[in-house]
């Protein structure tokens, strides 16, 4: 049985991921000379490593799940410059009154609405409300609201702008890196792609929304949520799987994985505290 410090490794230098976690920092639109320290930046270093462990369960190459991971890395680049503050005012109000939070949902809804252009549909729903609830929807405030709604545009934006950076990293950048950051906002951008393409894809989905749901900082950010549990997080992964945006083999490999404990070290610092006793029965048997 492998150690702990060896399961579900970062498999790119340390000296690397740091450097693509300072692509995450973001000018502040007001204030010249302040950065806007990337958020969250752990939640992105933890759903790597889960998904290059899954990646690997699942017969995919050492040289792709070192490049997979770092697109991994980088999944949430498109949320670069996230006030966490504005930010939750405007989605825990959103979430109250039940509006959908995601571009799929939004169309489905508002089927009106023309493809990527969400964001604007959205403050053009509800930006008096907005207002007169005492969010006014300056430029920032637009910017957060794109990164939710719009977060296809918003992504291009940030990987043109770093895309030098990253080509002075060392790292070559494919065009599948993009595509496996997009599938969970946008799972019809795949509809075409190649097999593997879209396994990975899944896999950062079932990954990164695992973490999610046991990280407490991001459930009480970005999430609105009060409390983690193991329960919410593979109820939502099923749910998932029956609408089509996982597989069997991705949700196979990722129950396999977790009940061998690949990932309790993972969740454990996602979500501040260890597991019950209770808890730790419940993840070995997750195969079951």
């Amino acid at each position: 049985m492998r150690s702990i410090s060896q399961r579900a490794p970062l498999l790119v230098p340390h000296t690397l991921v740091t450097q693509l976690m300072a692509l995450y920092d973001y000018p502040h639109p007001s204030q010249r000379g302040r950065i806007i320290r990337g958020y969250d930046r752990p939640h992105a270093v933890r759903t790597a490593r889960m998904c290059a462990s899954v990646a690997t369960a699942l017969g995919h190459g050492a040289e792709r799940v070192r490049q997979y991971q770092i697109a991994c890395l980088l999944h949430d680049l498109g949320r670069a410059g996230l006030d966490r503050q504005l930010f939750g005012k405007i989605w825990s109000w959103a979430k109250e009154r039940g509006i959908p939070t995601r571009p799929r949902e939004w169309r489905a809804l508002h089927q009106d609405t023309r493809y990527g252009r969400e964001t604007e549909a959205f403050l053009r729903y509800y930006r008096k409300d907005l207002e007169a609830a005492g969010i006014a929807m300056t430029p920032w405030a637009k910017e957060q609201v794109e990164m939710r709604l719009g977060y296809s545009r918003r992504l291009a934006r940030r990987l043109r702008t770093v895309r030098p950076a990253i080509k002075k990293m060392g790292v070559t950048w494919a065009p599948w890196m993009q595509q496996v950051m997009l599938y969970y906002y946008y799972p019809e951008k795949l509809a075409s792609a190649k097999p593997w393409v879209r396994q990975l894809a899944e896999i950062l989905v079932a990954c990164e929304q695992f973490e999610a749901y046991s990280n407490q900082r991001r459930g009480r950010d970005y999430y609105v949520r009060k409390k983690e549990t193991l329960v919410d997080a593979f109820a939502y992964l099923e749910t998932l799987q029956q609408d089509g945006i996982l597989s069997g083999a991705v949700m196979g490999a990722l129950r396999r994985l977790t009940a061998q404990g690949e990932f309790d070290a993972i969740l454990e610092e996602a979500r501040g505290c260890a597991f019950t006793r209770g808890e730790r029965r419940a993840l070995r048997a997750m195969e079951s």
